[in-house]
């Protein structure tokens, strides 16, 4: 079974790790050259290698024309595996070396390390800057008021036996961003809170602000069926820019469900 390793922030590694992501939506680099052509996925075929493969298509009164290359996901297929890559570090001591748990010494390379993950530590007013480290958690021993000061490890250099969640695949399509439904938006994962018995969505845009549907008087209203479309907007915006969800270009729609990795 091929597994693929996949870049996801804090954010949403939390969210994977709650149970609220079950979708992901990536930029596909072959765009089309003209708003004229469409997408057509091959599903019968003489060469078997060709079906569940993509091309853009020309449509016109004598059928449909290939204009592009054949192309497929290169995230992977239904039934097939993703390994997250998160930001992350290895423990040491004061000389730089390799620590276990224990702060034992570790002989050989890093991989006997105690391993940490951004996405499940978090900075307490008065700790100076330090990461507290969860006492308990699926992906290590019990431990206490652990700290890190070290320096974090960026997620694309994590390799896979670092990494503690796995995806299965579930489902894969392709659609316009704008396209995004309500529910998939949830999918997403986008962080809400219910305040006085009503759900509101995060504004990724500003800091510590929700949008809501109830009060056209407060800030950031929107629609009732606009209200996770409005935090996964902020929330793409926040990472390619307004300008990327303006032009509305095609993605990949990923489903998937987990099959490693716990709680935080």
């Amino acid at each position: 079974m091929k597994e693929r390793g996949m870049i996801f922030n804090s954010e949403m590694v939390r969210a994977i790790l709650d149970g609220r992501k079950t979708q992901t939506r990536r930029i596909m680099k072959v765009q089309p050259e003209s708003n004229q052509l469409g997408l057509l996925l091959i599903t019968d075929s003489t060469k078997h290698s060709d079906i569940g493969k993509y091309h853009w298509a020309e449509s016109n009164a004598t059928g449909n024309h290939v204009r592009s290359k054949l192309f497929s996901s290169p995230f992977g297929a239904v039934g097939e595996r993703i390994w997250v890559r998160e930001t992350w570090a290895t423990l040491g001591n004061e000389d730089g070396c390799y620590v276990d748990w224990e702060d034992n010494l570790c002989k050989g390379d890093e991989r006997s390390a105690a391993r940490i993950y951004r996405a499940s530590c978090e900075q307490r007013p008065g700790d100076y800057g330090l990461w507290s480290i969860p006492d308990d958690a699926y992906w290590k021993p019990h431990t206490k008021e652990h700290k890190f000061e070290g320096a974090w490890r960026p997620s694309i250099h994590m390799p896979r036996w670092a990494s503690r969640i796995l995806l299965e695949i579930t489902d894969v399509r392709v659609e316009r961003l704008n396209a995004i439904s309500e529910e998939d938006a949830q999918r997403e994962g986008v962080h809400t809170e219910v305040w006085d018995q009503t759900v509101v969505a995060r504004n990724y845009a500003a800091r510590d602000e929700f949008f809501q549907f109830w009060s056209e008087d407060m800030p950031h209203y929107v629609e009732m069926n606009q209200l996770y479309r409005s935090s996964f907007r902020s929330l793409w915006e926040s990472i390619y820019g307004a300008e990327n969800w303006q032009a509305n270009p095609w993605v990949w729609v990923i489903s998937f469900k987990r099959v490693e990795g716990g709680a935080a």
